[in-house]
């Protein structure tokens, strides 16, 4: 079910732009059948002990399995996050609407969250539900922050992300501890047969943290809150019945093991009373009808933390009852607040009146809800709590102090339940006197559905609770045995006579609202989880900020400097701690070996030496060739040819950048120790000398160098060495070094498109075919030109061009251009601009762009070169990507040749031709080549492989002979896609956003020049 969560997810999107908020329809069919699929289980579960187990090898190494198990407790989990899954979906068709931003994006996180709960409370590998609980704290992350715009927004997902994500680490730990003692990650094991000593028990506590910090149990409460800066789906879904609940299934799953440990007890009964007590004395304070439910989700979050944990029979049957109750009633209040705050433009109840009369359905809804949240009869709501103090009575009777000090602090915290709740409906729905009532806006009736439904079925619950009993009870009695049974009715007891007196005093509370609300102001806020969590954020920014000051100060150079000397100390001392020393060293190979090392030499020096930046850079390549030819010599051709393409890219990269900077090393600042810098580099020169020795040396076990090719064909299935170790036998390498190439181009793309970063690339406009006699020019071309209007353009020129479509452009880029108005003045250095180029009929040939550039400024020869080579540059290219498991090449030598084509194509053409050559998105590339990557080591996964693990298919083909083919081979296609689009994005942010910036400088200094289109490329 997980996958195919998983795989509506990514295709969520691409729903959503077809159909519009009407895909959640669509997509709320698959928790629906996740419920239907989870309801047939229950025959199953009915009986003794009964379970549903799946399992998939993972990583048998580490013996961890992809294993799924559905037993009573997962069973009512499972309903919980589909069947309220599938209710908050068809919730937000009504809710957003078609203009809402980024909508495609947010169902897919909402229904890639539904799935990774689901898969959460069914894994059977603590390893596996790990996973499963972090990924739902990245994805809330997400959900609370969808609105990106506000501040708010984005600081409640990252407290959330925060707090989470470190109870989770602390878990780990905890979980590790269990996995390692017992000798199982099972976590059916691990409950089963709990180990026993002093390491156990402290772990168990570490799994308790990081179930409070997801469930917001003091002093975790206070993300909770702030994340209702989320949409109201959001708290709904995650903050109601899925997320929070994460905590609270962990405590019910391990509390059959482990409630007997030491410290169990006192943390889950201490801990969940005290944030009952004060998230519900928080929530009387709230005029937010969403802060309102929030403090009371946190309040009713410690209540369930004791219940699940309390570790008897009982207390296990009350507490699956409450969590199935709370998740009804709490969900169907934020639906029902998400309602108002739609139709009312509020959620301060003191703006509200009259509600309850303008919305009968879902103030009925409303009330249900509350009333069950309450403990009122006959929802579902009382026959859980009633069995909470039926447990906490009986274990009481037994001698158990700490169950009288449960009893009491969750009876006081249900008076305040009862308070707030009561204070919730009158907020919302009371008649009231108010100084500018608010307008009601009305919309689709289908929006009531969801509440509805949900206080409609806390109602049904209540009522056919008998039916629900034995389901109920195959979970509670893991935890031992009990008489108990869940009924509306067990007769004139101490329970109901508590709950009669609970729900008395709660809504005396109410009455006395207005006193009570007195007493609270008297009460001073010294203790703020909040405020504590800012000044802890806060003092590690300003810690952070000071280490850097005193560690960092100083420039590059100082960095640098810092570096070296800690890498000569530190690798140098370690040197002479071991005292290894070759015994016999070698000082060359070959004749040419001395020769090329002076050569690099020579050049490093001139380098260090030189004035000029451009001047260092050529010098600095100079000791990159001098390796390809140490390689090319040494009969390694493939790490020559990537060697050589490598230097090529880097000195462009190294010319496109230094337009920006003065041409003059040091042009203000002079150098100063140079002494001491010159010692440091010797240094650290000298000591990568000693460690190449020593480490050639040092070898104790014969080499593998021998066997590569035998392993390389009969493993790998080619020939190529190099290439079958990049991408079969060290393809984890290579794939995480894709994943640093894709961090690179994001990191240099967002230091230079500071104002915003548009996806699809900026083309000459019907540059590639003309479907009428008119151009229409980018909105910046006409800014610095001008020219308003339309120019026409004579019939040959259009017939002369050819290839495809031109992109999309806005309705202001899409305006006709006029040309301007003839006078008798003559235009003084009037520049052309390309459209101009354009119409006059100039150059007729593929190169269009290469009219952007001034005449002076163009080079016939790179153009010639460039039309002559590019073509054949992308083939062989190509042929080095397809034949590299046989022949040097590969991936990444193919994509840094095609890389080099398009550098040749934009040097030639400017940032217009570099758009023509790739129309599209660099990230669409090297997101698609990270998938495929990604994609190739997770298949093998499916087919009980290892991650990784290449498969072969060979044929023998007519004319062509045998072929081998593997999925290696998509592997490599996904490196290609990569450095490709590593190169395109470079070449945008550092070459064409450059361009772009300067054009926009030299306006700036001289606004008369708006006439003259002159664009970085007539600069060069």
């Amino acid at each position: 079910m997980t996958v195919l969560f998983a795989v509506l997810s990514f295709a969520a999107p691409a729903i959503v732009r077809l159909l519009g908020r009407r895909a959640f329809f669509v997509l709320a069919a698959v928790p629906v059948v996740a419920f239907v699929h989870t309801l047939v289980a229950t025959p199953v579960i009915l009986q003794a002990g009964g379970s549903v187990d799946e399992s998939f090898a993972w990583i048998p190494q580490l013996e961890i399995v992809l294993s799924f198990r559905m037993d009573a407790l997962a069973w009512l989990l499972a309903l919980v996050v589909t069947g309220v899954g599938a209710l908050v979906l068809v919730y937000c068709a009504s809710y957003f609407s078609d203009d809402e931003p980024s909508l495609g994006r947010f169902a897919a996180l909402l229904l890639g969250f539904a799935g990774t709960m689901y898969g959460l409370v069914t894994s059977d590998d603590v390893i596996v539900m790990f996973m499963y609980w972090e990924i739902t704290s990245v994805l809330s992350y997400l959900l609370i922050g969808h609105y990106t715009g506000r501040k708010e927004s984005r600081g409640a997902a990252l407290q959330a992300l925060l707090v989470t994500t470190l109870g989770g680490l602390v878990m780990l730990v905890g979980v590790v501890i269990l996995s390692v003692e017992a000798g199982t990650t099972r976590i059916s094991e691990l409950v089963a047969a709990p180990p026993e000593g002093v390491g156990p028990s402290i772990a168990i506590v570490l799994v308790l943290v990081g179930a409070m910090s997801k469930s917001a149990i003091v002093p975790f409460h206070f993300w909770l809150p702030a994340a209702m800066a989320a949409p109201t789906p959001v708290s709904a879904y995650l903050h109601a019945a899925a997320m929070v609940k994460a905590g609270i299934y962990l405590v019910a799953r391990f509390a059959p093991g482990y409630a007997e440990s030491p410290g169990w007890i006192p943390v889950v009964v201490g801990f969940g009373v005290f944030t009952m007590l004060v998230g519900a004395w928080r929530s009387l304070r709230q005029y937010d009808l969403k802060l309102v439910l929030a403090y009371g989700t946190v309040s009713q979050l410690g209540f369930l933390f004791v219940i699940v944990g309390f570790g008897t029979r009982d207390a296990a049957l009350a507490g699956a009852t409450m969590l199935l109750a709370h998740a009804v009633y709490k969900a169907g209040l934020f639906l029902t607040v998400g309602i108002i705050d739609h139709r009312t433009g509020t959620r301060d109840w003191r703006k509200l009146t009259g509600l309850a009369r303008a919305m009968p359905v879902l103030t009925v809804s409303a009330v249900l809800s509350t009333a069950s949240m309450a403990g009122i009869i006959p929802l579902i709501g009382f026959v859980g709590k009633e069995a909470v103090f039926t447990a906490f009575i009986e274990a009481g009777l037994e001698g158990d102090v700490w169950a009288w000090i449960a009893l009491v602090g969750t009876a006081v915290g249900s008076v305040l339940t009862v308070a707030y709740s009561a204070r919730f409906v009158w907020g919302a729905f009371a008649n009231r006197s108010v100084k500018e009532p608010v307008e009601i806006h009305r919309d689709s009736g289908l929006i009531v559905a969801a509440p509805a439904l949900l206080g409609l079925a806390g109602v049904v619950l209540g009522v056919a609770v008998p039916l629900l009993d034995p389901l109920l009870a195959a979970y509670a009695d893991t935890l031992g045995e009990g008489d108990y049974y869940l009924a509306l009715w067990h007769g004139l007891e101490p329970a109901l006579f508590l709950s009669i007196a609970v729900i008395a005093i709660g809504l005396g509370l109410f009455v006395a609202r207005r006193t009570v609300a007195r007493l609270q102001a008297r009460v001073p806020d010294t203790v703020d989880a909040s405020r504590g969590y800012w000044t802890t954020v806060n003092a590690v920014d300003r810690t952070a900020a000071r280490v850097t000051l005193f560690a960092q100060r100083g420039g590059l150079p100082q960095y640098l400097m810092t570096i070296v000397v800690v890498f000569v100390l530190a690798v140098g001392g370690a040197l002479i701690a071991t005292g290894t020393w070759p015994t016999d060293i070698r000082l060359f190979d070959y004749g040419l070996q001395p020769v090329i090392a002076a050569c690099m030499i020579v050049a490093t020096i001139m380098a260090a030496r030189a004035r000029q930046r451009m001047t260092a850079v050529l010098l600095a390549g100079v000791t990159g060739f001098g390796l390809v030819a140490l390689f090319g010599l040494h009969g390694a051709p493939d790490l020559a040819l990537t060697q050589a393409l490598v230097e090529l890219a880097t000195i462009v990269t190294f010319i496109l950048v230094l337009r920006r900077l003065p041409q003059t090393i040091a042009q203000h600042n002079k150098p100063v120790r140079k002494v001491r810098r010159a010692i440091v580099g010797i240094l650290f020169g000298a000591t990568m000398s000693v460690v190449g020795a020593v480490a050639l040396s040092s070898r104790q076990a014969e080499s593998l160098a021998g066997d590569l090719p035998r392993l390389s064909l009969e493993e790998g299935h080619g020939r190529n060495i190099v290439n079958v170790m990049l991408v079969d036998i060290r393809a984890w390498d290579t794939m995480n070094e894709i994943a640093v190439l894709v961090v690179v181009a994001t990191g240099i793309a967002s230091l230079l498109f500071v104002s915003g970063r548009s996806g699809t690339p900026q083309r000459i406009p019907g540059a590639r075919r003309q479907r009428s006699n008119r151009r229409s020019v980018p909105a910046d071309v006409r800014h610095r030109t001008g020219l308003t209007g339309s120019i026409e353009v004579p019939a040959a020129i259009s017939a002369g061009h050819g290839g495809g479509e031109a992109s999309d452009r806005t309705d202001e880029e899409s305006q006709p251009v006029r040309s301007q108005p003839a006078t008798d003045e003559p235009k003084v250095s009037r520049t052309t601009t390309p459209e101009e180029r354009l119409a006059s009929g100039e150059r007729q040939s593929w190169l269009l762009a290469g009219r952007t550039i001034r005449d002076e400024n163009r080079s016939v020869l790179l153009e010639i070169l460039v039309r002559l080579l590019f073509h054949p540059a992308i083939v062989v290219s190509i042929f080095l990507l397809f034949t590299g498991h046989n022949t040097p090449g590969g991936g990444f030598a193919g994509g840094l040749l095609a890389g080099l084509a398009l550098v040749a194509r934009y040097l030639a053409g400017g940032r217009y031709e570099l758009a023509e050559a790739v129309p599209i998105d660099a990230g669409k590339l090297l997101g698609t080549g990270i998938l495929l990557a990604v994609g190739t080591a997770a298949a093998s996964l499916f087919f009980g492989a290892d991650a990784l693990t290449s498969a072969y298919l060979e044929t023998d083909v007519p004319v062509i002979g045998h072929l081998s083919i593997g999925t290696s081979t998509i592997f490599d296609i996904g490196v290609y896609l990569v450095v490709v689009g590593l190169t395109v994005d470079i070449l945008r942010s550092l070459g064409g956003e450059i361009d772009r910036q300067q054009e926009d400088a030299e306006l700036d200094l001289d606004p008369e020049a708006e006439d003259d289109f002159t664009t970085t490329e007539a600069s060069r």
